[in-house]
């Protein structure tokens, strides 16, 4: 019984290998969060070590990206005591937290970082909270809002209006693009607007909804346009290609009913529309040669589980999409995560945390004593191994 146990406790702790094991290359380092939000734990593909990480900071925490030389961990605490989430980096091993970002403006009860993106510029892009004066009594605004990562501070503003989120930086760190909500008052059916109020007449105060298009702004703050202007429905998740010059997007005309689209980061480009039926889109990302996405999706060619599946960016994905790992253990798949070296594809199964070797085709299991729901992070291509870490 004790050598049953004991073998038990080995598999949980080294993971659970199908086929023959992977055989890692050097200097990449994997990031996850259980699902209690209680610690970061680092596995070592070179190695196998496995390190989990607390921290002296009491609330959820959540992990969201390395620094650019991959040396830092960049994630925020959401504190009842204080109020709404801050931002911290630490070093691999735990030590030299730091808290990144000091508002003096307002009281930490009054204002939150969240979905921060640490850029290969150096700077970090988040959503800035703040709780303000507003048209309708204290209102929660959020704007996109940017630091230095190597010195923290005072936030400045890339956005003005209140109602932008999801910064995410170009792979070249010249971009930025993100999402910003305008009011509607809704039509007869999600996809129409209301008949305008005719000319002279007030009306009475209608209630109404809020939709996102998307927007890019450049490094510098100089460039800023919006890339999308449906008149219905709203945009999400902007992800860019690895050559920093298109973006996958996904597009929901009415809540849970989703469609893929592209668009390249230049004024008035074309918008390609890349699926026709609605689908559920849980998350996506690109093939590191920019040749198609990868994306999880329910419903998807009347497959109801959410596979990964292959969108190609010529034709139709309710025809064209193939599953990508046909497989039926990969039957509920989440977040899938590409290594810097394009070798190795980390995603949720079933809450586990699973690195795919594509060369060989082999695949192992961790984290099946800390299960979680939150995407995997990667160490970065500027990432050369934690001895080399000593002057971060």
């Amino acid at each position: 019984m004790k050598r049953i146990a004991a073998l038990c406790l080995l598999f949980i702790l080294v993971g659970i290998s199908h086929a023959q094991p992977i055989s890692p290359l050097s200097n990449l380092v994997i990031a996850t969060v259980p699902a209690s939000h209680d610690q970061i734990i680092l596995h070592d593909i070179a190695t196998g070590e496995i390190r989990p990480l607390t921290f002296p900071l009491v609330g959820e925490l959540h992990l969201w990206d390395f620094s650019p030389d991959g040396c830092r961990l960049l994630f925020t605490v959401d504190s009842t005591s204080i109020g709404m989430p801050k931002l911290y980096s630490a070093r691999l091993d735990g030590g030299d937290v730091r808290e990144m970002v000091q508002y003096p403006d307002l009281a930490p009860i009054q204002w939150g970082v969240w979905e921060p993106d640490w850029g290969a510029n150096g700077r970090i892009a988040f959503t800035l909270y703040r709780m303000l004066q507003g048209q309708r009594g204290i209102e929660k605004q959020s704007h996109i809002a940017w630091i230095d990562g190597g010195a923290g501070g005072t936030p400045a503003l890339y956005s003005q209006t209140g109602r932008e989120f999801t910064p995410t930086w170009s792979h070249d760190g010249a971009w930025l693009a993100y999402v910003s909500y305008n009011e509607r008052v809704p039509g007869a059916n999600a996809y129409s607007t209301a008949v305008p109020t005719p000319q002279g007449q007030t009306g009475e105060e209608l209630p109404t909804i809020s939709e996102a298009d998307l927007w890019v702004v450049s490094t510098d703050s100089v460039t800023k346009y919006q890339l999308t202007r449906f008149d219905v429905g709203s945009v999400r998740s902007p992800r860019w290609s690895p050559d920093s010059a298109i973006i996958g997007y996904i597009y929901s005309g009415s809540p849970f009913n989703d469609t893929f689209w592209m668009v390249a980061n230049s004024p008035g480009s074309l918008n390609t529309r890349l699926s026709q039926r609605d689908n559920l889109t849980l998350d996506h990302t690109w093939l590191p040669d920019g040749s198609a996405m990868l994306a999880s999706v329910r419903n998807l060619r009347d497959i109801q589980q959410n596979y990964l599946w292959q969108i190609p960016l010529i034709g139709n994905a309710d025809d064209n999409a193939t599953i990508y790992l046909n497989d039926p253990v990969f039957a509920y798949t989440d977040f899938p995560r590409y290594s810097p070296d394009g070798r190795y594809l980390a995603f949720r199964n079933e809450y586990r945390l699973v690195v795919y070797d594509l060369s060989l085709g082999t695949w192992v299991a961790y984290d099946e004593g800390a299960l979680g729901n939150t995407p995997p992070v990667w160490s970065p291509v500027g990432y050369t191994g934690e001895s080399n870490c000593n002057a971060s």
